[in-house]
This record gives structure tokens, sequence and C-alpha cells, in this order.
């Protein structure tokens, strides 16, 4: 039993990482569910022979509701920042999703270009206020997923520490 929650925390928290780039997947929560099932189930150690405590697992359930209130927060605020509309966030999460056939290059240039679009096609901004647009919406995009990419990589560590 120990051994397949094991592999099963260890998926969601490959999954948590896979979810901080596909648009599909809730990246944060997945890890943290890894988390838990090692917390329930588990009765794995850290390094200094501890088990997971539970004021561990919620200070990174706080970690994650802050992370995803974040992710919708920080796109909005660096595409208003830029004077971009909602079509350059929509933009770049669309691209980003077509990116996705070639990443990680793919997913840069789709994200960057699909908030252009976004803003010179739906906004129908001039040229120059869509690219500083566009770069906002690409850069609040990009953030949200680096923070997510972050927590999600870090709860992957610990899952692993925990689970061996």
């Amino acid at each position: 039993m120990e051994t397949f929650v094991a592999i099963v925390a260890i998926i969601l928290g490959v999954l948590g990482i896979i979810g901080s780039v596909a648009p599909a997947l809730p990246g944060p929560p997945l890890g943290w569910v890894g988390l838990l099932c090692l917390y329930i189930w588990g009765s794995g150690t850290n390094g200094a022979g501890e088990p997971m405590s539970t004021t561990f697992l919620l200070v990174w359930l706080g970690i994650v509701i802050v992370v995803s209130v974040l992710d919708y927060i920080v796109p909005a605020w660096f595409t208003k920042l830029t004077g971009g509309s909602k079509y350059g966030s929509w933009g770049a999460m669309i691209g980003l999703f077509v990116g996705l056939i070639l990443p990680p290059l793919g997913m840069i240039l789709g994200s960057l270009l699909g908030a252009l679009v976004g803003e010179l096609v739906f906004a129908q901004m001039p040229p120059e206020k869509s690219v500083k647009s566009a770069l906002g919406a690409f850069l609040g995009f990009m953030f949200g997923t680096g923070i997510k990419l972050i927590c999600s990589a870090v709860m992957l560590f610990y899952i692993i520490i925990y689970a061996f």
C-alpha cells in the first residue's frame, strides 16, 4: 500500500507541474493533493526522520490558494498596466494552448502572438499600442505560469522526500 500511495502522490506531483503549463489542469492543487495522499495514507518521513505535520500541509494549502488567486489577478493586472484589454489576456491563453504542439518555444511564441492578435484583431488597437499591451498580457501570463511552476516543483520535491 505504501508504494502505491507513493506512486500516486508522485504522479499527482508531476501532473501538478504539467498543469502549471497546460490550461486544462489545475497544477498546484494537484500537487497539494499528492501531499495530502502522503499525509493521510503514507508513513514516510523527511531526511530528519520526521513525518509530515499538519502545519506543513496547511501551510502548503495556503501557498496553493495564494498562488491560484495570483494566477488570476496578476495577468489582468499586467495587461491593465500596459493598456491592454481582456482580448490580449485571452489571446495569450489561447496562444499558449496552441503552442503546446511545440513546447517550450511554441508555448512562449504562441502566448505572445496570441496576445498580439487579440489586441490587433479583436480589440482593434493600433499596432504600437497592441505590441505594448500584448507584451503586458504575455508577461503577466508568464509570471502566473512561473509562480505555479515553482510552487508545483517544490511540492513535487517534498512529495519525493516524504515518499521515500
